[in-house]
């Protein structure tokens, strides 16, 4: 261990006082909110300086930035997805700053790069931010940020010729995008061009929805919806499957209710429809069958349901339940093979079920264990999906999932220099300070004696809805290797247990019970 003492270099205090509500409030440290002023850059050079003295006299500093490096250093796959015949996924070599997006024809073909991030500046600061391929696998749609910005440029690359075509958009900022079906262009959401002064740093007000061309300037694109009248909503477009609708998502800052509009693409001078007005609860659209829409909500269920509105009878004692609220929290529901695929939290861990449009429970997916499971995308059509699943001590691993049969297959399983069968991870729940049940996840070698003297790394997180899953982290690992124990509590505040959970760390955050 190092013995030099640290000395810290000073951190001045100013004078500043705010007052709210007639109650005086001090922040000395206010002007550390410029961090580019030369107050702050001498402050965090110093800073630095003491924090680079200290670890680099520790001793084994190297052999564990060796051991780091050899475990990064293996391949990483995202699940395939599947667009206009042809089939899409990332891939990181192992130490890329950037996954590569590939493209191939077929799952046994020759994949081909599509788009490579880590080409796109010298200095690896451009980095891909959003992207969708159009309904045919034509082209792909994809935003760039630079340096760490919210504003994203959108391009299009032509897929079969992997070259880019004339179209750029500025100022996007929060949105994605969207192909309308006859592949000639898409939506997305942009903010007016700010001024040279408050581009990096003013509070962006005003979001409005725009459909593009293809072939068309971004000043010929269509103003498809705006609301003078409110500043802060922002809005999300999506096209339906069918390709006769644009879902619209309104949002309004980290607020995680929303609003849900709709406009009917048959007909292009049809108005934009108000189906959800009320920021009452989360509204996530699943898919639609004509009039019917099936939606995922937390509407008097805190723990999500699924829902379907008929837009030709929206109003409220119209409203169906599908599947119901359960025990465990409804993360997401998508549509393939005609059939639900429900995924769910029980215990901070992802269990997947299959239900039938009626809302009957069919069967759950055997996952390979304890973990976390994503993916499962694809078209109501599709008889086949991927979905990855990782643990404490297992990368994420790739597996195709036969709709038809039921059965998982492994597609892609990830090499890396260590045994996960030394390791174990187990499920303990402790009773909190006013009682409640709090569940908490424990890993470590297999055969360490838990008798309390073990250096061991707590980690814990609740607010903002975030739920703490079995995850992967090398770093993590390591401190495994050396025989460290880590523990991971699912604090209120979190979506472990749906919005009464988040609720409950709200309250006591503000009551300073923790």
């Amino acid at each position: 261990m190092n013995s030099l003492p640290l000395t810290y270099p000073p951190s001045p205090k100013s004078n500043q006082v705010d007052t709210y509500h007639g109650v005086d409030v001090p922040d000395p440290y206010r002007w550390l909110e410029e961090p580019q002023s030369a107050a702050s850059r001498e402050w965090i050079e110093a800073q630095n300086q003491v924090t680079e003295g200290y670890l680099k006299e520790l001793s084994g500093r190297q052999a564990l930035q060796q051991r780091l490096t050899q475990l990064w250093n293996y391949e990483r796959y995202s699940t395939p997805f599947k667009r206009g015949g042809r089939y899409f996924y990332f891939k990181n070599d192992g130490l890329q700053n950037q996954s590569v997006l590939y493209t191939l024809p077929s799952l046994e073909a020759e994949p081909t790069i599509l788009l490579d991030p880590n080409t796109l500046s010298e200095d690896g600061t451009v980095a891909l931010s959003g992207m969708a391929v159009s309904e045919n696998g034509a082209y792909l749609a994809y935003g760039l940020s630079t340096a760490g910005s919210d504003w994203v440029e959108w391009h299009v690359r032509d897929i079969a010729t992997g070259t880019d075509t004339d179209d750029v958009l500025k100022w996007v900022k929060f949105s994605g995008a969207s192909w309308s079906h006859d592949h000639q262009g898409f939506f997305y959401s942009r903010y007016d061009e700010p001024n040279e002064i408050n581009k990096l740093e003013a509070v962006n007000y005003y979001q409005k929805l725009y459909y593009h061309r293809l072939g068309t300037s971004q000043a010929a694109d269509v103003l498809i919806y705006e609301r003078p009248d409110q500043k802060e909503w922002g809005f999300g477009g999506s096209v339906t499957e069918d390709g006769q609708y644009l879902l619209i998502s309104v949002w309004r800052g980290t607020d995680p209710n929303n609003l849900v509009f709709y406009k009917d693409l048959s007909a292009p001078d049809s108005p934009v429809v108000e189906l959800i007005s009320t920021f009452e609860a989360d509204y996530s659209f699943v898919d639609n069958a004509g009039s019917r829409f099936w939606f995922r909500t937390d509407l008097e269920a805190p723990r999500g349901r699924l829902m379907a509105i008929d837009i030709n009878q929206p109003e409220r004692d119209h409203w169906q339940e599908v599947i119901p609220e359960s025990e465990d929290t409804l993360e997401g529901v998508g549509l393939l093979n005609h059939q639900f695929v429900a995924d769910y939290l029980k215990d901070a861990y992802t269990t997947i079920r299959i239900y039938s449009l009626e809302g009957e429970f069919q069967r759950q997916v055997e996952l390979p264990g304890i973990g976390s499971a994503g993916g499962f995308d694809g078209k109501r059509e599709d008889t086949e999906t991927f979905y990855s699943f990782t643990s404490f001590t297992v990368p994420s691993t790739i597996y195709r999932y036969d709709l038809v049969t039921g059965e998982s297959t492994l597609y892609r399983q990830p090499q890396v220099d260590f045994d996960p069968s030394a390791y174990e991870t187990t499920q303990i729940f402790y009773a909190s300070k006013d009682g409640t049940r709090i569940p908490m996840f424990i890993t470590h070698k297999r055969g360490i004696e838990l008798n309390g003297q073990n250096p061991t790394l707590l980690y814990g997180y609740g607010g903002f809805t975030v739920s703490l899953t079995p995850a992967f982290s090398v770093s993590n690992l390591v401190w495994l290797e050396m025989g460290g124990i880590y523990a991971v509590p699912n604090l209120r505040g979190g979506g472990e247990y749906g919005e009464d959970w988040h609720q409950a760390g709200i309250k006591l955050k503000k009551q300073n019970v923790f």
